[in-house]
């Protein structure tokens, strides 16, 4: 690896012009009021992992056009109602939830912690148990996510995906245990992307803590990196020649650079200056655009694995601060 993208004083003022539709915010009120018609119906299933300090859930909830979504939910056992912080994670690109004894650092800090399973993925390198149901996106596809449905905004993948996101952190901050004004959004790569959606999408969160955040000013992505996710676009569009301009078009749709415009939660993004899966000046372009009080922690010499470990020490402090802010 090696540095390829913009000099990091560059990125830092790097705000380019992104393709956004005119309707961006009529189309989105539209998608997340018709998922408003299917009542969340959150049912919560207790599982036995065997650890002591902590309490496991199998969860659904009804996300894009009422579609069962699952997660697991992790709280500290013994906590009382309405008391506890809560963390909402979303997963990197071909994971899902994972297993249900897989540990929370987030739980054992004192937070509810919900991770979301990933509607379609979860066989790539985590396991996942939600089906994606296509709800009209039958046209030909390059293999992976990218470009399912993609010659219209309606029957994009991510409509489905970001929707289901956002009616998760709507099923949390139900929950008798949290505190509904103490809910944060977190993820890595697709996870981030997902969660700097829902900062635009969903008013209110406590922070938003986006860790190289895939999704964000496809049309610079796709033409300076080879590796896929992005790829498979570029690999869609080498053989579909005709449909450049369609699929740019519903990808503003989806672009983290629009999306984050109507963000109020402050925010802590990781990037890597190295990341040859996530290009730099993608994340950049996304940051510089956020509107809402704002951090960035740089990681010059790694690429997409980011801070690892010491960005999750880095998170849990922020949002500990952040809690306690809120609690005055």
């Amino acid at each position: 690896m090696a540095f390829y993208d913009l000099p990091l004083e560059q990125l830092r003022t790097y705000s380019p012009a992104v393709r956004r539709a005119s309707d961006l915010d009529a189309f989105w009120r539209g998608t997340l009021d018709e998922a408003a018609a299917h009542p969340l119906d959150v049912r919560l299933t207790p599982v036995d992992t065997g650890y002591v300090l902590v309490d496991t859930f199998d969860v659904e909830f009804s996300g894009f056009a009422g579609d069962r979504i699952r997660g697991w939910l992790r709280v500290p056992r013994g906590s009382e109602p309405g008391t506890l912080p809560a963390v909402v994670q979303f997963v990197g690109y071909g994971g899902g939830r994972g297993l249900a004894g897989e540990p929370s650092g987030w739980a054992q800090a004192g937070y509810a912690h919900f991770v979301m399973d990933t509607r379609g993925q979860g066989s790539g390198w985590s396991a996942g148990d939600t089906a994606d149901a296509l709800h009209g996106a039958a046209e030909p596809e390059h293999p992976g996510f990218m470009t399912r449905g993609i010659r219209h905004r309606d029957t994009y993948y991510y409509r489905r995906l970001f929707t289901d996101a956002v009616r998760a952190i709507e099923a949390v901050r139900g929950l008798d245990l949290v505190d509904p004004g103490l809910v944060f959004a977190t993820g890595g790569s697709q996870g981030g992307g997902i969660g700097l959606a829902v900062a635009g999408l969903v008013p209110g969160l406590a922070g938003v803590m986006a860790d190289v955040p895939f999704l964000c000013h496809f049309e610079r992505a796709i033409t300076i990196t080879d590796d896929n996710p992005f790829a498979e676009i570029a690999s869609y569009l080498r053989v579909h020649r005709d449909a450049v301009e369609t699929v740019l078009d519903t990808l503003s749709n989806f672009d983290g650079v629009n999306l984050v415009e109507s963000a109020d939660a402050p925010a802590l993004f990781s990037v890597a200056l190295m990341d040859q899966i996530v290009p730099p000046s993608t994340v950049f372009a996304a940051y510089n655009a956020y509107p809402a009080a704002k951090e960035i922690v740089v990681y010059p010499f790694n690429g997409h694995e980011g801070g690892l470990a010491l960005q999750e020490e880095r998170k849990l402090r922020w949002a500990n601060a952040r809690v306690a802010e809120l609690r005055g």
